[in-house]
């Protein structure tokens, strides 16, 4: 298989790229996670926040963000304290905010509603030949991370929406020559 070009030759990132990354994610709950994973990302690469995604979801209570969202000061030092995470203060506070943002716009209109109505509901398909081509962010992405500021998301900046787009199929970043390209805009 010919895949996407940011792909390494470990097994465990294969596998990311060929069963998860851009499949179109629609639950609430799986969207605040990887957008958290996201935000922890800022500043290291993907691989880093993947292998601790186990230690991560163990950490924050599943990424249950009605759980996080009522957490204080002893959990961040709790938090800080737990080598299988990136131990990161700003982002440990962070992601505390970010569930309880979340839990307002889940209750205004649903987290998976209100990041899925800037695409109609459907992944936006491009086709891309090279990396080169993928940008690093877009209007896009911009608009959604103001609105999540807006909203009192941190860390979610118009890269780590971008990258977030990509990883839950709002965006195909496939490359046209991966076989992921068609299979993931076929609906999968």
């Amino acid at each position: 298989m010919e895949r996407c070009g940011w792909v390494g030759s470990e097994l465990f990132y294969e596998a990311y790229h060929d069963e998860e990354w851009g499949v179109p994610e629609y639950e609430s709950r799986a969207l605040w996670e990887k957008l958290i994973l996201d935000g922890f990302q800022a500043g290291l690469s993907w691989i880093t926040i993947l292998k601790k995604r186990d230690s991560f979801r163990s950490a924050f209570a599943g990424f249950d963000p009605n759980i996080v969202a009522g957490w204080g000061e002893g959990d961040v030092l709790r938090l800080l304290e737990d080598k299988g995470i990136v131990r990161h203060r700003g982002k440990i506070q962070a992601t505390i905010g970010n569930a309880q943002a979340w839990q307002k716009i889940e209750q205004q209109q649903g987290f998976d509603r209100f990041l899925w109505d800037y695409v109609g509901g459907t992944p936006l398909q491009n086709n891309w030949k090279n990396l080169a081509e993928v940008p690093a962010f877009t209007p896009l992405s911009t608009q959604i991370s103001k609105d999540l500021k807006k909203a009192g998301f941190k860390f979610c900046g118009p890269t780590i929406v971008y990258a977030f787009m990509q990883a839950v199929g709002m965006v195909n970043d496939h490359l046209v020559n991966c076989p992921r390209h068609a299979e993931v805009g076929s609906g999968y």
